[in-house]
């Protein structure tokens, strides 16, 4: 059986290598995530099959970035494909014009805090202010919230500072960087295993290469599954 709270993203080149891993998974997934990478491949009409003709719940990872105007009409137009979670940066003028592009719909807004993938060092390239990365994404995080963002997307390290937050209340928590026990950590710096994330305060991991690179990727799933249950 699935779990929800489990999101796997479908990181691979094409809608068909999409389609063809989620039949792999099965019943072991209920959540799936498409992103950039794919946008290019079929994406959005893999979201749309998974989605109308499978009952999958979908996250479109987009991190929509640009001036309001334009946010608030990509999200309109994506809005229509009755898809579960889309992600725009955590800017508050964005979220606020992603929030009314999806007026009327159930689509989620998602605001990224900063990337699971960034350090300091990569901070200080970007000239971001000073400070410690938890403290920063909490405070980007509370700033998300009060602009009407229905949930974050936060390192597995920063979920209990985020939900700690009264402004996190009700609202939705997804972190990516969730690596099981054992598992190569790739270009993600700021991780920990799926029921660790979940415990600090996680809605919903989201779990990609160790699942779709694994020799059986069904079993892989499942295994994050029964911890999940375990907790």
């Amino acid at each position: 059986m699935s779990d929800d709270r489990l999101i796997v993203a479908l990181d691979v080149p094409n809608a068909l290598q999409g389609l063809q891993l989620a039949e792999k998974l099965g019943d072991t997934t209920a959540f799936y995530k498409i992103g950039l990478g794919m946008l290019t491949g079929g994406g959005l009409a893999l979201a749309n099959e998974l989605k109308q003709e499978h009952g999958k719940r979908i996250f479109l990872d987009m991190k929509l970035f640009d001036i309001g105007a334009t946010v608030e009409n990509a999200v309109r137009g994506l809005a229509q494909f009755d898809l579960d979670f889309l992600t725009v940066h955590g800017d508050p003028y964005v979220v606020k014009a992603a929030k009314e592009g999806a007026s009327g719909k159930d689509l989620k807004i998602l605001a990224v805090t900063i990337l699971t993938s960034l350090d300091r060092n990569d901070l200080d390239g970007a000239l971001i202010k000073d400070g410690e990365i938890r403290d920063l994404v909490q405070e980007r995080a509370g700033r998300a919230f009060d602009a009407g963002a229905d949930g974050v997307i936060a390192s597995p390290q920063e979920a209990a500072l985020i939900r700690a937050l009264p402004e996190a209340n009700g609202k939705l928590i997804v972190t990516p960087g969730v690596r099981p026990a054992g598992a190569a950590l790739g270009d993600q710096k700021r991780v920990a295993t799926p029921a660790s994330a979940i415990s600090d305060g996680a809605d919903h991991i989201v779990v990609g290469r160790p699942i779709w690179q694994a020799e059986d990727p069904r079993a892989a799933a499942q295994s994050i599954v029964d911890e999940l249950a375990a907790l």
